[in-house]
């Protein structure tokens, strides 16, 4: 069936809709090598066949958004592993590619969300869950321009832009997306009520609220208790949609490369984020298709 009938924004003006869950746990359950600096990156250069399937495990468990694998595809660190700029440029092509593959052949509806990761991402040293690289607008702008224009150029539905920690990164991004004109939601990731950097939210949520660009903001990659908060603060600055697509609460360690899982995990008040405007709603790392399946089956006013 096609991938979508119409554009996501059209969608999210009267529905909630519900994205897929972490790409890398998915992978390693799928008995995938993540090791090395390029993570999900190595397995999209090394076994496309693995990436599909998992795009096609979260499509069979409900999701209607499917998030490529280009988080950590940078030109620079596929530099330093000897892959040049046109095969990186391949791979980000490829990404959208095997994602759009999945979505074509599931039963219903599914839109390609190209993931956009942050600088720090790239790194592979937890430097997205710090921010303040050290670096200005202008160079970050660089960084994200030509990864930008490379998944467009594979034709996404609309791109991710994800797990920014910062504001510095953000305006940076937001300079990029206004120069393609392309949709995009806007996801900082969060703690303790701020970025991750340390930032006051509502300034933070401001920036991507101004954008015509943005579709949706919100929050990924932090823990579930962070959502609400965060989604309050969004909403006091901007009626766009909002989206919510948190881990499961653990902590990563990016000097052993391990996960801290906490003893407890924390509730996700799924209600209540949709009555504070969340409208997109998934998983981000260490949230399977099991979970994707189970939030499918109570998300409010989701289409059946």
């Amino acid at each position: 069936m096609p991938r979508a009938s119409g554009p996501l924004a059209e969608a999210l003006a009267h529905r909630a809709v519900l994205l897929d869950g972490g790409l890398s746990n998915q992978l390693a359950a799928q008995g995938c090598d993540l090791s090395g600096g390029l993570w999900s990156g190595r397995v999209l250069a090394e076994r496309p066949d693995q990436v599909e399937a998992a795009h096609t495990a979260y499509a069979r468990a409900g999701a209607e958004v499917l998030i490529t694998a280009s988080y950590q595809v940078g030109y620079e660190a596929f530099a330093a592993h000897g892959h040049d700029r046109a095969e990186t440029t391949a791979l980000l092509h490829r990404s959208v590619r095997l994602a759009a593959r999945a979505a074509e052949a599931a039963d219903h509806e599914v839109w390609v969300a190209a993931s956009v990761g942050p600088y720090g991402a790239v790194l592979a040293d937890g430097s997205e869950y710090r921010g303040r690289y050290g670096l200005g607008a202008r160079e970050l702008a660089a960084f994200h321009r030509p990864r930008i224009e490379a998944l467009l150029a594979a034709g996404p539905d609309v791109l991710a832009v994800e797990t920014i920690p910062d504001a510095d990164e953000a305006e940076a991004l937001l300079t990029v997306l206004a120069e393609t004109g392309a949709p995009a939601w806007f996801s900082y990731t969060v703690a303790a009520g701020r970025t991750r950097a340390g930032g006051p939210l509502p300034e933070a949520f401001a920036l991507a609220a101004a954008s015509p660009q943005v579709i949706a903001v919100g929050v990924n990659c932090c823990d579930p208790a962070d959502v609400l908060p965060a989604l309050g603060a969004a909403a006091a600055v901007t009626t766009k949609p909002l989206l919510a697509y948190p881990n499961d609460g653990s902590v990563w360690n990016a000097a052993t490369g391990t996960w801290h899982t906490p003893e407890a995990p924390a509730p996700w008040p799924l209600r209540a984020w949709r009555t504070a405007g969340a409208r997109l709603v998934g998983g981000c790392c260490r949230i399977g298709p099991e979970h994707i399946s189970a939030l499918a089956a109570v998300l409010p006013d989701r289409r059946p």
